[in-house]
């Protein structure tokens, strides 16, 4: 009996545009907030999926996560063969690349899932299911981590999700590069893109951080750091904000998912 024909990677190919550094606000945020996690797990394993046309943002997943948990290894997945046999000479110690999708075929489950720029060309009513499956893979405990990018990382918006459904969404800025907080809308991650019309929580965060930035104005004169803080402090009378000073002087701010969830 022959045997059984592999099945089909699930999903579909995306740009694969990528480029070095592009990640690295995300991988901070995940370095520092997941970081106990990875290293109270025996071997754990982070997954880049969809790391697109070039292996680099695998490659810096690996070092940025190796100083805060030194025995995480990496595997990149992609749906593309063409791209996996790209980055198959940049396999290391602790870094692998294969051949797959939603299915996220690795050893073991792994700790953390990954996943950038990859949802963006599907259908908003998608969203739910493939995050439904990815969060099925995870190992107790893990976390996975679904949001949207600009080209060269200057600003980035995700979703964190446990076994129990999403938890928090985070704006990340360059805040040299921002004129008001709701030039982020633009990269928010596709469950949310669409929601940023009035009579949505999404949309009235936004309209509230705009506001707050501009009561902050006069901090403006200090640099864009203390400006961007202080519009933030506001924001917390009135959102229900999980972080602190330590990480909105990165130029980030996470709230509760619930706070901001589609109605209906």
């Amino acid at each position: 009996m022959a045997p059984p024909a592999p099945r089909r990677p699930v999903g579909t190919v995306t740009r694969g545009t990528t480029n070095p550094n592009r990640l690295r606000r995300m991988d901070r945020w995940i370095a520092d907030t997941h970081g106990p996690a990875l290293r109270r797990a025996d071997a754990p394993i982070a997954v880049d999926l969809g790391y697109g046309a070039a292996p680099w943002t695998a490659v810096e997943l690996l070092q940025r996560l190796r100083t805060a948990a030194p025995a995480v290894s990496v595997v990149g997945i992609e749906i593309e063969p063409a791209r996996v046999a790209a980055a198959k000479p940049y396999e290391r110690e602790g870094l692998t690349f294969v051949h797959g999708g939603f299915e996220v075929p690795t050893p073991r489950p792994p700790l953390l899932i990954r996943a950038a720029n990859v949802l963006r060309q599907y259908e908003e009513g998608e969203v739910a299911a493939v995050w439904a499956r990815l969060c099925a893979r995870l190992a107790d405990g893990g976390l996975l981590v679904e949001g949207t990018c600009d080209e060269i990382g200057r600003r980035h918006v995700w979703v964190a999700l446990d076994a129990s459904g999403p938890r928090t969404v985070t704006f990340a800025t360059r805040l040299g590069s921002l004129e008001r907080p709701s030039d982020l809308a633009e990269r928010l991650p596709k469950a949310l893109i669409h929601r940023n019309v009035p009579g949505e929580p999404v949309h009235a965060f936004l309209r509230d951080f705009d506001r707050g930035w501009a009561a902050a104005a006069p901090y403006a004169s200090l640099g864009a750091r203390q400006r961007w803080m202080r519009a933030v402090r506001d924001l917390a009378a009135d959102w229900p904000l999980t972080d602190g000073p330590r990480r909105w002087r990165q130029g980030e701010v996470t709230v509760e998912w619930q706070a901001l969830a589609p109605r209906g």
